[in-house]
């Protein structure tokens, strides 16, 4: 709270913009026309607003400290004219007030602050630190000048920025006005700092792999396809790391992760953006117990880290993270939504599964497919404790292995864990075999070149590393975008990218 309200003259609601901006620009033109630089290179601050807070934020009402700061911020509300005016400045999310008084700031200075300088105006102030009659923390300037003149006017302080494709496209405005942005993003930092904290604390070592790749893989999406003039060849944006990491664990690094930015030519939904971040690690000698054993962890300690509790509340929903993740097979889930003993020999009996359940389905389908067809549609949106499902097809998991008990020649060690109804992460143990993998990539080829765009290719590269040998290795990728959103209670994931990809502005 602060002793005024803001100037409404300040606000957008004021008269039309371009007004506003003539006359910021005037105002501009005239501080050159004085030789004062409206834009000046450097501010020399010997405080933070967050400092002076913690330092002297238990001020009593009317004391004068007598000590100097100088601190620097965005003026986001002002009142006053004449020998007296209040302003708040913002800086990194923390607001202070001025106590403009012209006998400690002059004439010249006041008239700085309150015909001058413009709301959203950045500004350097020098003066002493106090606190009111009513006890607001203030800072009393003796020196305040105009650090960045913001020729366009706010959105108004208290109706804020509610228009949801403006707050995704100019996200610079949404942090101005709106606290509860700031603190999605903080928790975001929180998020990547505990999950990096995580993969630290067990030996893992962060790497970097190509953005660029000669061909797509690790994952089956439509990918970007960029040129590269030099060398006259296309090449893809990266689609998932998985070849590039694995290959560093054939080369003896045991285990390795990275935070990467992925790409994917795909819909956008509040659950999908072309462009998104994930966690993805390898460890030699573990299997996919091993990896789901690290998933719950990762997830756990970071909604810990962040919000000191793991009782989180998503979307006015409870979600415990206090106890063991459960962990399910994929068809048995699948039998109890349907109510029927589906297997995965009978692929007539899983076609007339989907027809009664009015799930879509082409004819060139496995039963694999069929079975993860009918899991998406009938079971996926209903899990919303944490829980790991397990025993995914060899047909829709061409990088994993395959199960080690031979009554279960149709599926994979491959779990992917879900929370509030969506995935969080996908993880199995690896396929080592050369021979097996080439032939399941020789299997997605003909699928791709048959038409589907989500097919992967044949990597030689990948296969010529693998035959030198690759260790029993459990691999994970974490969804941080979707973590994120779980922390930060966000219901589109567009709320927790800074710059979401949106459609262009007409």
């Amino acid at each position: 709270m602060t002793d005024s309200p803001a100037d409404p003259a300040d606000s957008t609601s004021a008269s039309g913009l371009a007004e506003q901006m003539a006359a910021r620009r005037a105002k501009a033109d005239a501080m050159r026309a004085a030789g004062v630089d409206p834009h000046p290179p450097v501010w020399a601050v010997t405080h933070s607003v967050a400092q002076v807070r913690d330092q002297w934020g238990d001020l009593d009402a009317g004391v004068e400290t007598g000590t100097e700061v100088t601190v620097a911020g965005r003026l986001v509300t002002r009142r006053g004219q004449g020998k007296l005016a209040f302003g708040v400045i913002r800086d990194d999310g923390v607001d202070i007030q001025l106590f403009v008084q012209v006998n400690a700031l002059g004439e010249d200075g006041m008239a700085v602050f309150t015909d001058t300088a413009d709301v959203g105006d950045w500004l350097g102030v020098t003066g002493e630190v106090m606190a009111t009659r009513r006890g607001e923390l203030s800072i009393r300037p003796t020196r305040l000048v105009v650090l960045g003149k913001s020729l366009r006017p706010l959105p108004d302080q208290y109706y804020g920025l509610s228009d949801i494709e403006v707050r995704s496209r100019q996200r610079e405005l949404d942090l101005i006005v709106n606290a509860d942005t700031r603190r999605t993003f903080a928790l975001r930092s929180s998020v990547l700092k505990s999950l990096r904290d995580e993969m630290v604390d067990r030996g893992f070592v962060e790497v970097e792999t190509p953005m660029l790749h000669p061909i797509p893989g690790g994952a089956a999406a439509r990918p970007f396809v960029t040129h590269h003039n030099t060398l006259d060849t296309d090449l893809y944006l990266r689609i998932a790391p998985e070849l590039y990491l694995k290959r560093l664990v054939i080369g003896g690094m045991a285990r390795v992760f990275e935070v990467n930015r992925n790409f994917r030519n795909e819909g956008m939904s509040t659950r999908h953006n072309p462009e998104f971040t994930m966690l993805e690690s390898y460890q030699a000698y573990g299997d996919h117990e091993d990896g789901m054993e690290l998933a719950e962890s990762l997830i756990r300690r970071a909604v810990v880290d962040a919000l000191d509790t793991d009782q989180v509340t998503y979307q006015g929903r409870e979600v415990s993270l206090s106890t063991p993740f459960e962990r399910r097979p994929m068809l048995d889930l699948v039998r109890q939504a349907c109510g029927v003993d589906v297997v995965y020999d009978d692929i007539e009996r899983l076609r007339t599964v989907c027809n009664l359940n009015e799930v879509d389905f082409e004819e060139a389908w496995g039963p694999g497919k069929l079975v993860n067809e009918l899991f998406e549609e009938l079971v996926e949106p209903s899990l919303w404790e944490p829980i790991f499902v397990t025993e995914y097809p060899v047909e829709i998991s061409p990088l994993a292995r395959r199960h080690r008990d031979p009554a279960k020649p149709h599926v994979t060690e491959r779990f992917e864990v879900f929370v509030t109804g969506r995935e969080f992460g996908n993880g199995f143990s690896e396929l080592t075999d050369p021979d097996d993998q080439r032939a399941r990539f020789e299997s997605q080829a003909a699928a791709h070149e048959a038409g589907d765009d989500e097919a992967m290719v044949v990597d030689h590269a990948y296969l010529r590393a693998m035959e030198h040998g690759l260790p029993p290795t459990v691999g994970l990728g974490l969804g941080v975008d979707r973590l994120v959103m779980l922390v930060a209670d966000a219901a589109s994931i567009r709320d927790v990218i800074l710059f979401p990809t949106l459609r262009p502005e007409a």
